[in-house]
């Protein structure tokens, strides 16, 4: 209570002050006695202050819509323009989008993350270290840049040209994929196998279709890494990537919607001084039927299974004791005539002594045979399965 009212006797002595001060400002406007104009100067601009901020609260509405309306007709510049659709040159060719084009990339669809394919191609890329050695007989480092997922028909679109498109299929997917050679790997492979001297960047010449002998190179290097990509997932699912054809237009390459999610992952090849990159897109429909398996976070992954206690349910199955039942006939009877039996009654069975008598495990068939006698029992010889 003693803190209020301090506050309170506070809040009454700044106001008398600042009325005397707004008083004696007016006083010496009127009368227009201010000695040098200093004091005075200052009390006038205080009290204009204070007038102003008092004026901005008791009337806010119409002095908002004038600063709104003096806002509203300010020309925006280029470099705003930029910044709001989110182009600006600083910051459009980087990862982080802003403006309308941040609104525009956040209506796309999010896709899963497949953790398991990413364990895949960290052995491809130590797969075709080896191999791309063994094909180009020089040092070569293969590097995996990264993994995204996007549209089909975005990454056709974004596909620098020249380049060569090799189409793949997944056998037992029974789907496609794409492996894409850009032009500086396309010419260092030739300069490499043809014999080019080390220490020279590859040549490249624009303007011209590619030769027969440069597309028979590269066919054979998609080769080596359609097998080294075959190996990289056998320890998750067999399967076989079989080449089909090389493009070097993209429309002739499309091989999902351009709608449609995919995976791609970017490869670094470097031979020395010479390289290029080679790209590796895998529709989402092409993994749908390892969908599974590549959300395992590891390899084996079981999602909660005992293969302990699989085996010991399994033996204990075997041990355990079902009754069979000896089936001679079959009548189908009115509720009528069951009611009406009596001591005494007979029931005649469509059954001989040759007859063939079916053993059932509830409402299961599993045998057929041959009824018998043995000793002082009656036997069943079985004759036959019954396969359903």
């Amino acid at each position: 209570m003693g803190g209020q009212g301090r506050s309170s006797e506070d809040e009454e002595a700044l106001m008398r002050e600042w009325a005397a001060m707004a008083g004696d400002s007016n006083d010496g406007g009127a009368s227009g006695e201010t000695a040098d104009g200093g004091g005075g100067g200052e009390a006038d601009a205080m009290a204009a202050e204070w007038e102003a901020m008092l004026g901005a609260g008791e009337s806010g509405g119409d002095d908002g819509g004038a600063a709104m309306a003096k806002d509203a007709t300010r020309v925006l510049n280029q470099d705003e323009i930029d910044s709001l659709l989110g182009f600006d040159e600083d910051h459009g060719r980087g990862d982080d989008r802003s403006g309308i084009q941040a609104i525009l990339n956040s209506a796309l669809v999010s896709y899963e993350r497949l953790p398991m394919l990413e364990v895949v191609f960290d052995r491809l890329v130590r797969m075709m270290s080896t191999s791309m050695r063994n094909f180009t007989s020089d040092n070569v480092e293969v590097s995996l840049d990264n993994i995204l997922s996007l549209r089909f028909g975005d990454y056709l679109n974004s596909i620098p040209l020249p380049a060569m498109l090799a189409v793949f299929k997944a056998e037992e997917w029974d789907n496609f994929g794409l492996l894409t050679v850009d032009s500086s790997l396309i010419y260092s492979i030739v300069d490499v196998l043809l014999g080019g001297r080390r220490g020279t960047a590859a040549m490249r010449i624009e303007g011209r279709p590619y030769t027969t002998i440069e597309r028979n190179l590269v066919e054979r290097m998609v080769h080596v890494v359609l097998s080294d990509l075959s190996a990289a997932f056998d320890p998750l699912s067999p399967v076989t990537f079989r080449f089909d054809r090389l493009e070097t237009n993209p429309r002739f390459a499309t091989i999902s919607r351009p709608s449609n999610a995919a995976i791609v992952a970017k490869l670094r090849i470097d031979m020395e001084d010479r390289g290029g990159r080679l790209e590796l897109l895998l529709p989402y429909a092409t993994l749908e039927p390892v969908r599974e398996l590549l959300l395992q976070m590891f390899m084996g992954e079981k999602f909660g299974r005992d293969s302990i206690w699989e085996t010991h349910l399994a033996e204990e199955l075997w041990l355990t004791e079902v009754q069979m039942r000896a089936v001679l006939d079959e009548q189908v009877m009115s509720l009528r005539d069951v009611l009406g039996w009596k001591v005494g009654s007979k029931f005649m069975l469509n059954a001989t002594p040759d007859s063939g008598i079916e053993m059932r495990c509830g409402d299961i068939s599993m045998f057929r045979g041959k009824m018998g006698r043995k000793g002082q029992h009656i036997a069943i010889r079985v004759d036959d399965k019954v396969y359903k």
